[in-house]
């Protein structure tokens, strides 16, 4: 299935909640300045952020004057287009080192979907004949680690783990010099997750980037942000939050299977300037897709089936 084929199932609800109100607030076939404000409400309510909204309600507006718009497709088209935009704007590609070993810093709340995104990843490169190391850096939770060494010995990975309560920036640093010394070609690092304590959350996580950097010059290539699809605004909130503490480079959104809020990817990329580097959009290793700006655009305001 393609990519499209999966965002459009992903976001069906999203889509469908939005062409209902769009549809339900454009009586008489005519952009008012009542409907736009109604229009802005809606868009706020789809999780897309507040500069988006407004941007969304401008760029209706502008092009009602050129084209005199009449049909909710044809503001759906217009919408569809300027989502795309935000998207493409920041959108990158997964970096990868020139040389060595690539290392990634997985980053999220407990439960985001950060150690299954950790397992599609190496499993990825694993069938691409790569070496991956996963370090349980989570080391507040003794199940992360359980869990981690699970997938690691599915997908035929390595993995550093320390006794649980230990030092996460230890774990970053044995993973790190393990991966150099044995020409490893990625290292992808789990971590806590827990902002109840955000304070100590904001240090660990500084400190395992130290690490890092002072082992292994020019990593670590991403501070990947897991957001769960289905926390909508909430998600936009936790953004802000991890990049105060990691200096976060792109962001994965999980579980993208029919009961997401899509509209926060726009937030994220519009308000934060965060590139969408990945979807989740199933259960198995190949549903973990590089994202595509236009495609995620095109499922947002798509037509029901």
């Amino acid at each position: 299935m393609s990519l499209f084929q999966k965002l459009r199932q992903g976001l069906k609800r999203t889509s469908a909640n939005l062409r209902d109100a769009v549809s339900g607030i454009f009586t008489g076939g005519r952009v008012t300045g009542e409907f736009l404000d109604d229009l802005e409400e809606v868009l706020l309510m789809s999780d897309v952020g507040v500069k988006a909204a407004m941007a969304l309600r401008d760029r209706v507006q502008e092009e009602n004057k050129k084209r005199n718009l009449k049909s909710p497709d044809e503001l759906f088209g217009v919408m569809e287009e300027l989502v795309a935009g935000i998207l493409k704007g920041v959108a990158e590609p997964l970096k990868t080192a020139s040389s060595g070993p690539t290392v990634y810093v997985l980053v999220g709340v407990n439960g985001a979907g950060k150690t299954t995104t950790i397992a599609k990843l190496a499993d990825r490169w694993r069938s691409q004949g790569k070496s991956v190391i996963m370090a349980a850096a989570d080391t507040f939770r003794a199940a992360a680690q359980d869990q981690l060494e699970v997938w690691a010995k599915r997908t035929g990975s390595s993995i550093i783990a320390h006794q649980p309560g230990s030092d996460p920036g230890a774990v970053a640093y044995d993973a790190v010099r393990s991966a150099v010394a044995r020409n490893v070609d990625f290292v992808l690092v789990d971590t806590a997750g827990r902002l109840h304590t955000k304070r100590n959350l904001i240090e660990e996580l500084r400190k395992i980037i130290r690490v890092i950097r002072r082992e292994l010059p020019g990593a670590p290539h991403e501070v990947i942000l897991v957001i769960d699809g289905t926390t909508g605004q909430n998600g936009l909130n936790q953004a802000k939050v991890f990049t105060e503490a990691a200096e976060v480079t792109g962001v994965c959104i999980t579980k993208l299977d029919g009961s997401s809020k899509g509209g926060v990817a726009v937030a994220i990329a519009d308000e934060l300037g965060l590139p969408i580097k990945l979807v989740g959009v199933g259960e198995s290793s190949d549903d973990l897709r590089d994202f595509d700006p236009e495609a995620f655009a095109k499922a947002l305001f798509a037509r029901p089936d």
